[in-house]
C-alpha cells in the first residue's frame, strides 16, 4: 500500500510539471551622489554572482532622505552623513539592526586641472583666495558635503569672509561641475569626487580635525520587502565589497 501511495505521489508531481521560482527582483539602492563610481562597480560585481543588477538612484543624502520620508519605496539607504541617516531612524524608517558605518572620505578644495593654484590654511590667505571668487559648494545647510565644508571653514575662522562668495550647489557632483566648467575658479568636494574627474586637481586638503569625520553609514529601509535588498546590503558591508570602494579612495570602516 505504502508503495503504491509512492507511485501515485510521483505521477501527480509529474504531471504537475516543472514548479519554478519567481525571478529574484532587482534591489532599489538611494546612495549619496559621491557613489556613483564605486557603487556602480559594486552593482556590477553583484550582478557577476548571479544576482539581478540593483537599481541605483544618487543624489544629495538630504533628497533622498526626504524621498523616503515621503513614501518613496526602496531597499537600502547610504547616507555621507551620520544626521539624515538618524533623521530616518528617529522616525522609525530604517532596520535598525541593518545600520553600521560602512565608509570614510577626506574634505578637499578642488581648482580646474590647469590650474597651479595651492591653497594655503592658514587663516589669512584662506580667506583672501576663496573670497576672490566664486567658491562652488553643496548646500552647506542640507547636504552632508556642504556641511562638512562649511565646518571647516568656521573652524578655520574664515566662514564670515568666505560666505558672500559660495555658489551653493544641489550635490558635491554639482559644486564639482562647476569648476569643471570653469564656472567656479574653485569648489570644495570629497577626494573621491576629485580622483573621479580629469578636468580638476587638488589644490589642498582639509585637516580632519578641521570638520566633523566623514562617515558613510548604511541601512535597510524598513520599508523593504525584497531579499535582494538585505542580500546586497551584507555584500556591500562585507571585506569583499568594502574593498571596491577602498579602489576609488574611500577608507573602510
Amino acid at each position: 500500500m505504502k508503495h503504491l501511495v509512492r507511485i501515485l505521489v510521483a505521477l501527480l508531481v509529474l504531471a504537475a510539471g516543472p514548479v519554478w521560482a519567481a525571478p529574484a527582483r532587482a534591489p532599489l539602492i538611494l546612495a549619496a551622489a559621491s557613489l556613483q563610481e564605486s557603487m556602480t562597480a559594486a552593482a556590477e560585481a553583484w550582478v557577476r554572482k548571479g544576482h539581478p543588477k540593483p537599481v541605483v538612484s544618487f543624489a544629495a543624502s538630504s533628497a533622498l532622505a526626504r524621498q523616503v520620508e515621503a513614501g518613496a519605496v526602496a531597499d537600502v539607504f547610504v547616507s555621507a552623513d551620520e544626521e539624515w541617516m538618524d533623521a530616518l531612524a528617529a522616525k522609525g524608517l530604517i532596520v535598525p539592526a541593518s545600520r553600521s558605518d560602512f565608509l570614510g572620505n577626506r574634505l578637499v578644495i578642488v581648482a580646474p586641472a590647469g590650474s597651479r593654484v595651492t591653497i594655503p590654511l592658514a587663516r589669512g590667505p584662506l580667506a583672501r583666495v576663496l573670497g576672490a571668487g566664486p567658491l562652488a559648494m553643496a548646500d552647506t545647510e542640507s547636504v552632508p558635503a556642504g556641511k562638512y565644508g562649511k565646518a571647516a571653514l568656521t573652524k578655520l575662522g574664515v566662514w564670515d569672509a568666505v560666505s558672500p562668495s559660495v555658489v551653493r550647489a544641489e550635490n558635491v557632483r554639482a559644486a564639482l561641475a562647476l569648476v569643471e566648467r570653469g564656472a567656479a575658479p574653485l569648489g570644495i568636494v570629497y577626494a573621491t569626487d576629485a580622483r573621479a574627474s580629469a578636468k580638476v586637481r587638488i589644490a589642498g586638503v582639509f585637516p580632519a580635525s578641521s570638520h566633523p569625520p566623514i562617515t558613510y553609514p548604511i541601512a535597510r529601509l524598513k520599508a523593504s520587502a525584497n531579499p535582494e535588498g538585505e542580500a546586497f546590503r551584507r555584500f556591500l558591508v562585507s571585506r569583499e565589497g568594502k574593498a571596491i570602494f577602498v579602489r576609488f579612495g574611500f577608507s573602510a570602516r
